[in-house]
């Protein structure tokens, strides 16, 4: 009987240790919720104070403050750290804000980041600027990005798509208003396609006009072709297809020159210089162009395809620079994009705004997608590991950049989406003779046990 007491004793602990362990390895998010908030929790509380000292992130006491302390008490006064607001607990960390003492600035409490992150004992700390004087810090508490689940909420909109998720555990969305045009390079098995495929599904739900060119013979975008308007599996189409979708932009630029030739007592709502000003009515929907491996637009053989390349790229250009404002949007994916692929690809680069940069197999590729934009993303790029397909670095113009990863999506249930969505694909007559031929799907006998009803029942 007192083995068996001793063997409770000491089995118990060890199996909620056991268990414990697995938990937090198999199901963080469970881990997180019932034994690493409240730990993380009280190692805050206990230990801010004394944290925020040894980073730096304290300041001397006002005149006022070290009077009112010596004529009330005899203890030291001791350094001021940033007011600390309510801490609220999330499903993947918790959210905390701090009011900066006089003298501080956000960047020297992101520069303190990763030395918070070890003392307080989570994955990563993230520092938001709020407002003047106030910042917030974003605790994450497990790896988010080792097994990718989007937040169930999301806010979406017309041409926005939540596409990935960032390692501070918000989603990021592909905003084609924000950012007309993007450049996603990655090498092989680096979850390029993964990419593009969540993206194509993400807008095949909207009333947007989707056109692919996949050079491969179309192995990567034939898939979806129930939903694609055009598609161009070789360079001789997309020769024919990029001046139909030029005629398309210049068209839609005619009909809004109409709408600023109107009479001079118009109101000021009924001028504009996009399509999304027009009524809509008047609006034709919104195209986007997927563009997989672009290299393969540019090898050349003989003077022939060398004007046929050089026409191409023209084209793409003018698209680029001035498709914005026709509602032509381009997502142009490969594997590298320099200018060693020829006349007119820096030109091209150059317009494509948005940077997502994949696994790649040297620095000069990741340099080609974010070293013009976001420098110190490039190290962050070469540090992906091939055992992450998916994660990926994306950058901005404003040279801010974060690491994302997308989730996996099948390509069986991607083309499942695409039939059955194949009814919103808007009617855009310029298209109609690049529509790719889509196979009917079988329809499977009856049993012989089956009984065939009329359809007027």
């Amino acid at each position: 009987m007192t083995d068996l007491v001793t063997l409770a004793e000491l089995g118990g602990p060890l199996a909620a240790i056991g268990g414990a362990a697995y938990a937090r390895h198999t199901y963080p998010a469970a881990y997180w919720s019932t034994v690493g908030l409240p730990l993380s929790v009280a190692r805050l509380l206990v230990s801010y104070s004394s944290t925020m000292d040894a980073c730096g992130l304290t300041v001397e006491p006002s005149r006022w403050r070290v009077l009112a302390v010596r004529a009330t008490t005899r203890r030291e006064v001791r350094p001021v750290p940033p007011r600390r607001g309510i801490i609220r607990p999330t499903t993947t960390g918790l959210r905390m804000r701090l009011r900066l003492a006089p003298g501080q600035e956000p960047a020297d409490v992101a520069a303190s980041a990763e030395r918070l992150r070890h003392a307080w004992g989570v994955h990563a700390v993230h520092v938001r600027d709020i407002k003047p004087g106030v910042v917030e810090l974003q605790l994450v508490g497990f790896d988010v990005q080792r097994k990718v689940r989007m937040p169930r909420r999301l806010n979406g909109g017309p041409l926005q798509v939540p596409v990935a998720l960032r390692e501070d555990a918000t989603a990021f969305v592909r905003d084609y208003r924000t950012v007309p045009h993007e450049l996603v390079l990655g090498a092989t098995l680096s979850g390029k396609s993964m990419y593009l495929r969540n993206l194509l599904t993400g807008l095949a739900t909207q009333p947007v006009v989707l056109v692919g060119i996949d050079c491969k013979r179309g192995v990567e975008l034939a898939p979806f072709a129930p939903r694609l308007s055009a598609l161009a599996t070789d360079p001789d189409q997309a020769a024919e297809l990029l001046p139909a979708l030029v005629k398309e932009m210049e068209d839609r630029y005619d009909l809004i020159k109409a709408r600023q030739g109107i009479a001079p007592g118009t109101s000021e709502e009924l001028i504009t210089s996009d399509i999304w000003g027009l009524p809509e009515d008047e609006r034709p929907a919104a195209i986007v162009l997927f563009i997989d491996e672009v290299a393969e637009l540019f090898p050349v053989a003989t003077r022939k395809e060398e004007e046929r390349r050089d026409e191409m790229v023209t084209q793409l250009i003018r698209l680029a620079q001035l498709g914005r404002a026709a509602g032509i949007y381009l997502e142009v994916c490969g594997q590298r994009f320099g200018a060693e692929l020829g006349k007119g690809a820096t030109m091209l680069r150059a317009q494509l705004t948005g940077r997502v940069c994949h696994r790649v197999n040297d620095e000069a590729s990741a340099k080609m997608a974010l070293g013009d934009i976001a420098p110190e993303a490039v190290f962050a790029a070469c540090a992906i590991a091939p055992e992450l397909p998916g994660l990926a670095v994306i950058g901005d113009t404003s040279g801010g950049w974060s690491r994302i990863r997308t989730p996996y999506l099948s390509l069986a249930d991607a083309a499942a989406t695409c039939r059955t969505t194949a009814h919103l694909a808007p009617d855009v007559p310029a298209l109609d003779p690049f529509r790719p031929y889509v196979q009917p799907m079988p329809v499977e006998a009856p049993g012989p046990g089956a009984t065939a009803r009329p359809v007027t029942e």
